[in-house]
């Protein structure tokens, strides 16, 4: 079973050095259909798992100055207080099987919606970047900091319930609300403020006692070489061919999810 963990680690991580999507919405739902393991467990674990992995990304995008600190900042004034209300609430909660069902529901819809953003992500880019409204486009610059807390807040959320949605939700978001950044730009960005949510709301899971340590380690062993040799690979892929696969991917499995909650 620990060699089936790290393969599943090797996968993904291939899957997400290859694509740059795919870490928490295809571990998840490995862990539980695939191995079997509680809900909360499997989110709590992909969490921490999720940290580790893109926090070695962080580095090369820094060094190159990508990373809009400013936006980051404001991104995790919603999205820590978010994390921290659904910790809190989810300690509050009764009964294993509520919360399970919770985090079941949650996990589908946060797929779906991701999966809506892997297919129209370059079509948004260009919709928001061409769009006459000049009146939206007013009120957008005007209140895009506040904008972003509230986005912040909830992707908290949704990501402390299911561990979906810091990457390819973020990066939309954030091509919305700042459609002059380049994308290197908006990725970098993303993967910082990914980096910390995941981190903060993956401590609080680890401190209810939710995360697997050991099935931790074992993911990570296959993941960091996946990604490293994905990210190589993926260079030679075009993104027309591997965006509708994975969301047509991750569509499917989000609608599992949510009509089998």
């Amino acid at each position: 079973m620990e060699l089936a963990y790290s393969f599943a680690g090797l996968v993904v991580g291939f899957i997400v050095g290859l694509t740059g999507i795919g870490g928490g919405a295809l571990m998840t739902p490995i862990l539980i259909v695939g191995f079997g393991i509680n809900p909360v467990v499997a989110v709590s674990t992909d969490l921490m798992y999720a940290a580790f992995t893109k926090a070695g990304g962080i580095w090369p995008y820094a060094k190159k100055k990508l990373v809009h600190w400013k936006i980051v900042f404001a991104l995790l004034l919603g999205s820590v207080p978010g994390s921290l209300i659904t910790l809190s609430i989810l300690k509050g909660m009764d009964g294993l099987d509520q919360i399970e069902q919770l985090i079941n529901i949650t996990l589908g819809i946060s797929l779906v919606l991701t999966s809506i953003a892997v297919f129209l992500r370059s079509r948004i880019r260009e919709m928001v970047i061409n769009t006459e409204a000049v009146g939206l486009k007013a009120l957008v610059k005007r209140w895009r900091m506040v904008f972003t807390t509230v986005a912040g807040l909830v992707l908290g959320g949704l990501v402390t319930l299911s561990s979906v949605g810091a990457g390819a939700l973020g990066t939309a978001l954030l091509i919305v609300l700042f459609p002059h950044m380049t994308m290197p730009m908006i990725v970098a960005t993303d993967l910082v403020h990914a980096v910390v949510l995941t981190s903060v709301a993956g401590i609080g899971h680890w401190q209810m006692g939710n995360v697997d340590v050991m099935l931790l380690v074992y993911l990570l062993i296959g993941s960091l070489p996946g990604v490293y040799i994905g990210g190589h690979l993926g260079t030679r892929l075009s993104a027309n061919i591997m965006q509708p696969i994975m969301g047509s991917l991750l569509l499917a499995i989000g609608l599992k999810f949510v009509l089998a909650g």
